[in-house]
C-alpha cells in the first residue's frame, strides 16, 4: 500500500495552538455539507466535529500509558484463530472495514465484536480518495457509516482514508459523516509478522498506532502474526490499547494538517 501523509497528534496539538488530535465518528446517512452530518447519537467520550471544524489527522497519541494501538485494515482476513486469539487475551483492536471486501463475511466480524473488537469506516470500496470530489468522497465514507449502521447498529468513531491518502475534500467529507478522526499509522505489521515505520524510531513507542493490512498470500497467518507483535510488546513492557478510550482526548481544529493538500 502507498502511504502518505501521517502526522503525530503532537505535531497536530502545534496546529492546534498556532491556528487556534485522538481519535474518532458517527453516522447513520448525510447531513448538509460543513455541519456535523448525522452525528446524533453516538457514544460517550467523544463528540461531533464542530461547524466548519476538520477532523484531526493523526498516527500516534501522546500518551504517558504503556499502550500501543492494534488496527486492522480491509477485512480480507478471515481466520477464526484470530477470534480466539482476540478473545483469550481480551485485545481491544480496532478494525477498519471496507464493505465491498467484508460484505460477504459480515459474520466474521460480528463475532470479532462480540469478543470486544470495534468496527470502524474504511470506505465502501477502498478508492483512494485525494483529488475525487467531494460528492464521491463523501458517497464513499458516508455510504459506509450507513452500512455499519445497518448491519451492526454501530455509528463508527474513526476513519481510516485508503491508502493513507486524503486531502482536504477528504476532511471535510469525513466530518459531514460525523467522523471525529483519520486515523493513519506509524507502524505496519508486515505479511511476514515484522514491523517496518513511516518514521521516527524503529521500535514501538508508548502511543503508537499500528496498521496490520490485508496481505495477497501472506507469510504467516494474521493470528501469528498478531501474537508475533504481541510477544515484542511483552519484551519491551507495552500493552495494546483501547484507541477509542482516547477519542475525546484532544479537540479538532479546523486547520488543515501537512500531509493533506
Amino acid at each position: 500500500m502507498a502511504r502518505t501523509g501521517p502526522v503525530t497528534f503532537r505535531r497536530r496539538a502545534g496546529l492546534l495552538a498556532g491556528a487556534g488530535v485522538a481519535l474518532l465518528a458517527v453516522v447513520a446517512g448525510c447531513g448538509p455539507s460543513g455541519g456535523t452530518g448525522d452525528g446524533a447519537g453516538r457514544p460517550p467520550g467523544g463528540g461531533p466535529v464542530a461547524d466548519g471544524a476538520l477532523p484531526p489527522v493523526v498516527d500516534h497519541v501522546p500518551t504517558r500509558d504503556g499502550v500501543v494501538f492494534l488496527t486492522f485494515d480491509d477485512g480480507a482476513e478471515r481466520d477464526p484463530r484470530f477470534i480466539d486469539l482476540v478473545r483469550e487475551r481480551r485485545l481491544p483492536v480496532s478494525l477498519f472495514l471496507t464493505d465491498s471486501v467484508t460484505g460477504p463475511g459480515y459474520a466474521h466480524f460480528a463475532r470479532l465484536r462480540s469478543v470486544g473488537a470495534s468496527l470502524q469506516n474504511h470506505t465502501l470500496d477502498h478508492p483512494a480518495l485525494r483529488g475525487l470530489p467531494y460528492a464521491g468522497q463523501r458517497a464513499e465514507i458516508c455510504g459506509q457509516q450507513r452500512k455499519l449502521k445497518s448491519r451492526f447498529g454501530v455509528r463508527p468513531r474513526l476513519f481510516r482514508p485508503p491508502y493513507g491518502t486524503y486531502d482536504t475534500t477528504t476532511l471535510r467529507a469525513a466530518a459531514a459523516c460525523g467522523i471525529e478522526a483519520v486515523v493513519l499509522w506509524r507502524a505496519t505489521l508486515e505479511t511476514d509478522g515484522h514491523l517496518t515505520y513511516t518514521h521516527g524510531p524503529h521500535h514501538l513507542t508508548p502511543g503508537d498506532i499500528v496498521s496490520v493490512p490485508s496481505g495477497e498470500a501472506p507469510t504467516l497467518s494474521l493470528a501469528e502474526r498478531t501474537t508475533r507483535v504481541l510477544d515484542e510488546l511483552e519484551e519491551q513492557g507495552l500493552k495494546v490499547g483501547r484507541l477509542e478510550d482516547y477519542a475525546g482526548q484532544i479537540s479538532p481544529s479546523g486547520g488543515t494538517p501537512s500531509g493533506g493538500v
